[in-house]
């Protein structure tokens, strides 16, 4: 399966992305093998730099250095499919600024719902960012009347433990771009979240 495939976004209706940078996964996957969900804020404006882009792109650099940091020995984009980790982003366009509107992480969320109804095994949800917690939570509300991550700093919450359902969710921080390899205090606790995330879906 190609998640590109499946998730489509039929009109570009937000003002404050760069809609020639959208992308959406498209490497073959297996659905059924995933059982932890990465989710990122946004693609890079350059879609050189995209995870999945051919070669050695800038975010798939940053986020096997995640990996690599929590003691997990990748290299590739494949080998972290391997380990049954899918990685997606919570809106789907570049961003012009340093933050989206809300109305566009409430119109990229229906997308990401979609993606997320894709896999039927997930264990594991990953929420890389501020952007990537309100797309979830928007979706989460929506089901079950009720946020699942609170409000307030991430690294205040982050040490609690939050599920949806009988699934473990992980607010961290951004493992993709320039403010990973500049701020080592979050590169140790996005280290510490994806250690305990592969020691839960390796424990069952």
């Amino acid at each position: 399966m190609k998640t590109s495939d499946k998730i489509i976004c039929p009109d570009f209706p937000c003002s404050d992305v760069n809609t020639a940078s959208y992308v959406v996964p498209d490497r073959e996957i297996q659905p059924d093998k995933i059982r932890i969900l990465m989710i990122a804020e946004a693609p890079p404006v350059d879609k050189e730099d995209y995870i999945y882009a051919e070669g050695n792109p800038f975010h798939l650099q940053t986020t096997v250095q995640a990996f690599n940091d929590a003691g997990v020995n990748i290299s590739t984009v494949q080998e972290i499919l391997d380990l049954g980790v899918y990685i997606t982003t919570a809106i789907k366009c570049g961003k012009t600024q340093y933050s989206v509107s809300g109305q566009t992480i409430k119109n990229c969320s229906g997308l990401l719902e979609k993606e997320v109804a894709l896999f039927s095994g997930i264990e594991v949800f990953m929420l890389m960012g501020d952007v990537a917690i309100k797309a979830m939570n928007s979706i989460w509300k929506k089901k079950q009347g009720t946020s699942v991550i609170p409000g307030g700093s991430t690294y205040k919450i982050r040490n609690q433990k939050y599920y949806y359902e009988d699934k473990r969710v992980f607010p961290s921080y951004l493992q993709t771009g320039k403010n990973y390899l500049i701020e080592k205090s979050k590169r140790t606790m996005i280290a510490e979240d994806i250690k305990e995330a592969i020691k839960l879906i390796k424990g069952r």
